[in-house]
């Protein structure tokens, strides 16, 4: 079960909902924090009982830029009574009740403390968040409930997926005859380029592997590299953090599926191109300003460690 400090953070990076207001009862937290009640239930949430709902995160400008629809299911909490709000996000959740519909507003400055405001926003800028509650239940019947949920999404994502890799598929081999590139297709719909092919050990599954990469969406911009003249050519440079090889296990689930599938294919000292339809990478989810949901991912590797497990 997620623990009660685990909301915030939990919540925040979820998030949608278009509530249209209704009525106006204003409230605000022991911080400053304005909420409004679009809706307000009538049934106190009592201790130990799972309260579910959906949310949605918007800028100033109305732009959307997390939603818990895009999740495999909604979030959750549990309700104790114990609990102590650190801040005011955290007293408007400890305090949802069946039926709730709020509205939010005040700065990312004072939204996601104390995690810290995301990169692409600024201290002072108007968050926005819709808060639904779905349900409040029991601790007895909500294992059932929730087990429910995966499974009719789990059912309704494969179906999904099926549809979008079929568009992705035809999109990515746009791109290629554009391109003038030579790629292969894996059964699973993924695309690769070796570009050279290198001398090393062959990738395996359960390698400690070490990459450098440059990730970018199909019209060219960047959205993350390991190689500090990529990211300063594609106006991405960061002075605080490192730039070098990533390391991780393969097939462990630690990188997207375009990845896992994709970097066996190669040996150390391999350069290639991946082309990663959206349900091999990070599907309907969006991933900040760039990786919107369904975005085709490229990926500029070389295979610059393999080590043996």
């Amino acid at each position: 079960m997620r623990k009660i400090n685990n909301l915030v953070l939990g919540a925040l990076m979820l998030a949608a909902s278009t509530l249209m207001y209704s009525c106006k009862k204003t409230e605000t937290t022991s911080d400053g924090i304005e909420y409004t009640y679009v809706k307000q239930g009538d049934k106190v949430t009592k201790d130990g009982e799972f309260v579910v709902y959906h949310f949605t995160a918007k800028t100033g400008s109305d732009s959307l830029f997390i939603s818990s629809y895009d999740q495999p299911v909604p979030p959750y909490l549990q309700h104790l009574d114990s609990a102590e709000a650190r801040t005011g996000i955290d007293e408007i959740f400890l305090n949802l009740n069946n039926g709730d519909s709020i509205v939010v507003t005040s700065t990312a400055e004072k939204i996601f403390t104390p995690e810290g405001v995301p990169p692409f926003l600024e201290n002072d800028e108007t968050v926005t968040i819709h808060i639904g509650v779905i349900n409040v239940l029991e601790e007895a019947v909500f294992e059932d409930y929730f087990n429910d949920l995966v499974a009719a999404q789990q059912k309704k994502q494969a179906e999904e997926a099926g549809v979008m890799l079929e568009e992705d598929v035809k999109t990515i081999e746009s791109y290629i005859e554009e391109n003038n590139l030579e790629a292969n297709r894996t059964e699973s719909g993924l695309f690769y380029v070796i570009e050279e092919e290198g001398s090393g050990a062959q990738v395996e599954q359960g390698d400690k592997i070490s990459v450098n990469y440059t990730g970018y969406v199909l019209d060219g911009t960047v959205f993350d590299t390991s190689v500090e003249s990529k990211a300063k050519e594609a106006n991405t440079y960061d002075e605080n953090r490192p730039y070098e090889p990533f390391t991780f296990n393969v097939g462990e689930g630690m990188v997207i599926p375009g990845w896992d599938e994709g970097l066996q294919l190669l040996k150390k000292g391999s350069k290639a191109k991946l082309l990663i339809p959206s349900p091999l990478a990070y599907g309907p989810s969006q991933r900040g300003a760039v990786i919107v949901p369904n975005s085709i991912l490229v990926f500029d590797v070389e295979v610059t460690d393999v080590e043996k497990q």
